[in-house]
């Protein structure tokens, strides 16, 4: 019986590592913004976090930022999102808040561009009026939060203390309490 239970729980295991290794680690256009949000709530649900999910507008940035080759030719593409970067750099580089992330939430990125705007899944939550834009849900999916992420910024950064107050503020509740 034991070694049932154990077998169970590894698999389990297993079905969550293999869910959080499909969401998206990238703004991707191609992905399908629903079944990743989904998947991240399952996820979410099984391991008693929430979701955080981070929505970028690639397009404004991609305008903003073409660069000029040397031949003259200017070359647009790619993970343009200036304040998306600069998020990842911010919790790469912060301890604090990159564990209370991992701690408390599954996190999933949406990309928004003319390519995928994903309206599907966006059209289900409040406006955006800026990106990127963070929007927390519960183990359920249900919305719980919509933070426009200029209120955590600091010059040309994000304040660790204003982004892990939010991080604290919206976090799970620890399994068994």
């Amino acid at each position: 019986m034991k070694r049932r239970r154990f077998i169970g729980l590894a698999g389990l295991l297993l079905l969550v590592e293999a869910g959080a290794a499909a969401l998206p680690l990238e703004f991707d256009p191609s992905r399908d913004a629903v079944a990743d949000v989904a998947s991240a709530v399952r996820q979410a649900k099984l391991e008693g976090k929430r979701v955080l999910v981070a929505v970028a507008d690639v397009d404004e940035y991609a305008l903003a930022l073409q660069l000029r080759l040397p031949d003259g030719r200017r070359d647009v593409g790619g993970q343009w999102c200036a304040w998306c970067r600069i998020m990842d750099r911010f919790f790469a580089g912060n301890d604090q808040a990159r564990t209370m992330r991992d701690t408390h939430y599954v996190w999933v990125k949406v990309n928004w561009s003319k390519e995928n705007r994903n309206e599907a899944l966006l059209s289900r939550w409040p406006k955006i009026v800026g990106y990127p834009h963070l929007f927390v849900l519960d183990d359920d999916g249900r919305l719980l939060h919509s933070q426009d992420t200029s209120l955590l910024e600091q010059g040309r950064g994000y304040d660790a203390g204003r982004f892990v107050a939010f991080l604290e503020r919206w976090r799970s509740t620890p399994l068994g309490r």
